[in-house]
């Protein structure tokens, strides 16, 4: 929107014309999604479970929550608050000893469960502290390590996510996990809305995405396309990700996409076919206080082709493909929280109904974002760095974080 201001200049000429570039004026009724945090009474990935090795620590964070993992000498992991309860220091630097850890500063070791069960100094008879630091409940799935960063009486009671595609001897898993500087609500938006396939017309060719319907409720939103390939040049690992699927023929397929908060999903059935070429599930976890920042998990579970090693074979292309499509997003994502931060407010003139929709099930499940003075004491000890053992969390130039796939250790037959 723009207001034109005309004055007529000291000489008598011309009029001139300025233009002003003002805000739209947004509904007063609506609250700013890019204000509202993630709820945190849910289970949350904080790191791939190769990053938390044995007899080691592994800093991760949530929202402004510094959190210390590590893996004791049975194999389980702890999820501990990142400072040591004598003078702050992160726990993550710290030394693992057995099931506990012990701060690298002055010695004092902590319990999993958060409790200080050693201070090597202390005088005979006197007490320790009666209060450690937070554990938070912790677990294993899907070769990710899952945190429950909100009520802990709750977690009994959450399920994790169902991915039965995981464990199926006829898919193999490719797992992504990399650091995106944006709110985490951009993110389901972008896959949500498939309207935007020319921004990959040069990896998948040009696509005419058709909704066919889609399914709100209090939790989630769900979306079907059918998208038709258009022509265009096509990265190879489009066609190897689905024989028949998306850039493997000329044929149409059925793409299915869900928020179901907090987490999204994403199938993709090709014509004619009964079962899904291949699946995708994601947790958008934020990083810093603000949460402009979110550390994306991602697992592409594909399914196996008929012929045996085909797939192990493509594997290369197909993750090649995959993130040439994420780095084309993560631009677009990027660029919209720029502008968010730019302007102050969210200035979107969104017009579908499906965005719409699903911004309405993302403010209703969120909660406030909390102010930065309620989550640390000191703001020194508020950084957002990741690190293992002391050292930076190895990234690639694109920030994607060093993964394994989920199966390469499984070595199971194709």
């Amino acid at each position: 929107m723009t207001e034109t201001q005309s004055a007529q200049d000291g000489t008598g000429g011309p009029r001139i014309a300025n233009e002003r570039h003002v805000a739209p004026s947004p509904a007063p009724a609506v609250a700013d999604l890019r204000r509202t945090g993630i709820n945190p009474d849910f289970w949350y990935p904080v790191s791939v479970s190769g990053s938390v090795r044995k007899n080691s620590t592994f800093a991760a964070t949530f929202a402004g929550e510094r959190i210390a993992l590590y893996r004791g000498g049975s194999g389980a992991v702890y999820a501990l608050e990142d400072r040591c309860a004598h003078r702050q220091v992160p726990l993550s630097m710290g030394v693992v000893e057995g099931e506990s850890l012990r701060c690298c500063y002055h010695a004092w070791a902590y319990r999993g469960n958060g409790r200080i069960s050693q201070i090597p100094y202390l005088p005979k008879g006197v007490d320790r502290p009666p209060r450690g630091v937070r554990a938070y409940p912790v677990r294993e799935a899907y070769g990710l390590v899952f945190v429950f960063p909100g009520d802990p009486e709750k977690a009994a009671e959450t399920p994790l996510p169902d991915l039965p595609a995981f464990a199926s001897s006829e898919h193999r898993t490719m797992t992504f996990s990399r650091t995106v500087q944006c709110h985490y609500s951009f993110m389901h938006e972008n896959l949500l809305d498939m309207n935007h396939q020319f921004l990959h017309r040069g990896v998948i060719g040009r696509i005419r995405p058709e909704l066919l319907g889609y399914d709100t409720g209090p939790h989630s939103v769900e979306a079907r396309y059918l998208f038709t390939p258009a022509g265009g040049k096509k990265d190879r690992g489009a066609g190897l990700l689905s024989a028949e699927g998306i850039g493997g023929g000329e044929s149409p397929d059925v793409i299915t996409i869900r928020t179901e908060y907090p987490y999204q999903t994403l199938q993709a059935l090709p014509e004619k076919a009964e079962l899904p070429a291949f699946s995708l599930w994601v947790a958008y976890v934020p990083e810093d206080a603000e949460q402009r920042t979110n550390h994306v998990y991602g697992l592409l579970m594909i399914r196996k082709p008929s012929v045996p090693g085909a797939l192990r074979l493509a594997w290369p292309l197909i993750r090649r493909f995959t993130e040439r499509v994420f780095a084309e997003d993560r631009r677009a994502v990027e660029s919209e929280q720029r502008a968010w931060d730019e302007q102050g407010s969210d200035w979107n003139q969104e017009v579908f109904p499906l965005i719409l929709d699903v911004r309405k099930v993302l403010r209703s499940n969120g909660v406030p974002i909390r102010p930065r003075a309620d989550l640390c004491a000191a703001s020194t000890l508020c950084g957002n760095a990741t690190q293992t053992g002391g050292a930076p969390r190895a990234a690639d130039e694109n920030g994607t974080e060093a993964v394994a796939d989920a199966d390469a250790d499984k070595k199971r037959p194709e």
